[in-house]
């Protein structure tokens, strides 16, 4: 059986989507959630390697996808607390898929969800797909959300859960 979920947010709109199913499976097998955003430092430091970017922009840069993490962890919260799910919530940094399986290894997580994978155009769009590096290497079962229109209905068909202080009227 399942009992600790781990969903992977990227910032990415199928990440969203990924989280709002993970809610749905939560509820469903009165599982723990955890929710997880890496700020992927590595492809930065390569970044810099490259002189794509300078070494100021970089920390630039690293400051704004730590605030998009805060946001986007926020969100899921807010998605799970709608539901009657506790979101456990993890920001951490370095290498993406290093910092899941270390996590999911340390952490006895059951099942990673994921959102769906992104189209792969060249063998380099592969190599840098953290989702499928993921999805590849996982040592525990994988569930990947792909539709987002039937993941939304599922998650609006679970009941809202009563928020302290209110009340029904009849």
């Amino acid at each position: 059986m399942f009992t600790k979920l781990l969903v992977y947010l990227d910032g990415s709109e199928d990440s969203v989507s990924a989280a709002m199913a993970a809610i749905v499976l939560a509820t469903q097998l009165k599982a723990h959630l955890v929710a997880m955003y890496v700020v992927n430092t590595k492809a930065l430091q390569d970044l810099v390697k490259m002189r794509i970017f300078l070494d100021s922009e970089q920390l630039e840069y690293q400051k704004d996808i730590e605030g998009d993490a805060v946001r986007y962890l926020q969100h899921v919260k807010k998605l799970g607390k709608q539901k009657g799910v506790a979101v456990e919530t993890i920001q951490t940094s370095g290498a993406v898929s290093q910092q899941v399986k270390q996590y999911i290894a340390s952490h006895d997580i059951d099942m990673l969800v994921l959102g769906g994978l992104s189209e792969i155009h060249s063998r380099r769009d592969e190599l840098l797909s953290e989702t499928d590096r993921m999805m590849r290497s996982a040592t525990i079962p994988v569930f990947v959300v792909r539709d987002s229109d039937d993941i939304w209905d599922m998650y609006e068909s679970l009941p809202d859960a009563k928020l302290e202080g209110s009340h029904d009227i009849n």
